[in-house]
């Protein structure tokens, strides 16, 4: 049953006073820009519940939780793409809202951000705080009795999904879904820590992008296809869907039905 807070502006006071419960000078993440983030998604909100969450090093951090059918054990985590939030109208609305619709629960969550105009590269410096939000998320949704946790990470959070799983092989994820992901940190012609990550992947992979993608994830498909089947990945699956760019636009329902798929299919192992 999804739950929805009583009115927005207890939601605001309950976002202010979230925030000022931390430090935001130890992190390296904007947390003056998440803050901000938050207060419009929260205000925004329609459907799902916003939940904070602690990262564990006194970072407190949004989600949003969307809640279907919690017998199933079943949960997907969403991570956005670079700069963004938790509700972004392109891949992580239509996923939540589609996951939904066949009973599936989300918990979408703030990824570390930085400002406005910074060059991608430069988010290389926010991977070491990924692996706390996501611990977070997965103890969350374990107390809740998901056991069966698929990651799904766009574009930038594809990169620090990956990131994390090959640092942590045990981790509670049963399976990846990355969506746009190029060969770095970034989504630049730089750098390849996608790709060498790739090898390191304990858990089935689908890579999920668009015939009219970004440059950097439509040269480096070979590739990553490549670091899967030569590494650890017990599974690897590649889609390419024609006329898709890097946000699916016009192209959520082909989206939906392929994460929707690959879900099923895994459940079934």
């Amino acid at each position: 049953m999804i739950r929805k807070f009583p009115s927005t502006s207890i939601l605001l006071l309950l976002a202010l006073a979230a925030w000022a419960l931390f430090a935001p000078a130890a992190n390296a993440s904007d947390t003056a820009k998440e803050r901000r983030w938050a207060e419009q998604v929260i205000d925004g909100l329609l459907d799902g519940e916003a939940v904070w969450l602690n990262d564990g090093a006194s970072q407190k951090f949004l989600g949003i939780l969307t809640e279907g059918d919690a017998e199933s054990g079943r949960a997907v985590m969403l991570m956005h793409g670079l700069g963004v939030h938790p509700n972004w109208p392109d891949v992580i609305y239509p996923l939540r809202v589609g996951l939904l619709d066949h009973g599936i629960t989300s918990l979408s969550i703030q990824m570390p951000i930085l400002a406005n105009g910074v060059d991608a590269r430069e988010y290389l410096k926010l991977l070491p705080e990924v692996a706390g939000r996501i611990d977070a998320t997965l103890d969350y949704l374990d107390d809740a009795g998901y056991r069966d946790v698929v990651l799904v990470g766009h574009s930038m959070g594809s990169s620090m999904a990956i990131h994390y799983m090959s640092q942590n092989p045990s981790s509670a994820v049963t399976s990846f879904v990355a969506i746009g992901m190029g060969a770095g940190v970034g989504g630049t012609d730089v750098g390849d820590e996608n790709i060498v990550a790739l090898e390191k992947v304990g858990v089935p992979v689908f890579d999920l992008f668009g015939s009219e993608d970004n440059e950097e994830v439509l040269d480096s498909a070979d590739a990553r296809a490549a670091a899967a089947k030569g590494g650890v990945t017990p599974e690897y699956r590649q889609v390419r869907v024609d006329g898709a760019n890097h946000f699916f636009q016009g192209h959520e329902a082909e989206l939906v039905r392929n994460v929707l798929e690959w879900i099923d299919a895994q459940a079934g192992k």
